[in-house]
């Protein structure tokens, strides 16, 4: 079969691979969306150098169970099954693994399907049936994809920002993440306030319910925020451009007792450590994509709310498109992107 494999210095190639054949404990999944997620850049940037043996990218999977290997339970796991991915696998009995959050293993190097291990961006993928997480039915494929990174990340940093009806909350970056997370935090009631230096990603949170719109390359973020809330500031901030100005601005914009959630961003944290978190009651975490549990949780959250998760696609592309795909998606001039077979 052919898949799209990361090569450096923004190559990417359809390449072929074997077909894949399930081991014990595995599953082969016939590929029917695979998502393409910011996170992906960062493989299709590295130099060529520093890419080893070319895996099939791709770490946002949905599919249907097409063969099942051995050992795996044929009643609780079916041919034609619609599930996702988490797309996680570590060694399976430390606590971080029974507790659902497999990238936190300590114990064995992590598989990350798309990353260090072939992943969704082919006709088919080889995965242990533990990492399956059941697709509702009234849920379409592309929506299991977005769900299985860029918008299950943003639903779980709202949950752990314990968002309600009651809360003003402030999203740096636009981006699929961001839209993603305007979109969710609208379900769960709270007011938004979208920011991002694009006028078109500006204009799509409008779009998807942001109450308060904001540019932070053309006025004070903090200020506005401030001036949107009264002087108050934002009960909850998430943060995920990436951008270390926007973290700074994200820790001033909260209120006193406010919570700021990070998932992105590579730099430092330039914030005063007393003046800006210690005397204004401030908490500060980083989280880090979903738990299996979280996954199945967000997909439920989809279906009772009827959030429309597919509205989140701008582009939809055939895996022969692969340098076009990638080549748009780094311009960050659209939103996201997902590979349909």
């Amino acid at each position: 079969m052919q898949g799209i494999a990361f090569l450096g210095d923004r190559n990417v190639e359809l390449r072929s691979f074997p077909d894949p054949a399930p081991g014990i404990g595995e599953v082969v999944l016939q590929m029917k969306a695979s998502g393409i997620c910011g996170t992906d850049l960062m493989l299709y940037r590295r130099p060529a150098s520093a890419v080893g043996a070319p895996v099939i990218g791709g770490h946002e999977p949905c599919g249907v169970v097409a063969a099942l290997g051995p050992g795996v339970d044929a009643t609780r796991v079916r041919i034609g099954d619609r599930v996702m991915v988490h797309h996680y696998f570590g060694c399976t009995v430390c606590e971080h693994c029974r507790s659902g959050w497999a990238q936190l293993c300590q114990s064995t190097p992590v598989a990350v399907y798309g990353n260090n291990a072939n992943g969704g961006h082919a006709p088919y993928l080889v995965v242990p049936a533990a990492t399956l997480i059941a697709l509702p039915d009234e849920l379409s494929f592309e929506t299991g994809a977005a769900i299985s990174c860029g918008s299950g990340t943003a639903y779980a940093a709202l949950r752990r920002l314990n968002v309600s009806g009651h809360d003003t909350v402030a999203i740096f970056g636009q981006g699929p993440v961001g839209l993603a997370g305007t979109q969710f935090a609208k379900a769960f009631g709270a007011r938004v306030i979208a920011l991002d230096v694009s006028p078109v990603r500006l204009a799509r949170a409008a779009e998807f319910g942001a109450d308060v719109s904001i540019d932070p390359s053309s006025a004070d973020a903090v200020a506005e925020i401030m001036a949107a809330t009264g002087g108050r500031g934002a009960d909850a901030v998430l943060e995920t451009s990436g951008a270390t100005s926007a973290a700074t601005a994200a820790v001033r914009a909260a209120r006193i007792w406010g919570s700021v959630c990070l998932v992105s961003g590579q730099g430092p944290l330039d914030v005063n450590i007393l003046a800006d978190l210690v005397f204004r009651q401030i908490t500060v975490f980083g989280s880090w994509t979903f738990s299996a549990a979280g996954q199945m949780e967000c997909a439920r959250f989809v279906v009772e709310r009827a959030v429309d998760v597919d509205r989140i696609f701008t582009h939809r592309w055939a895996l022969s498109a692969a340098s076009e795909a990638y080549r748009l998606t780094d311009s960050q001039a659209a939103g996201k992107g997902v590979f349909l077979m």
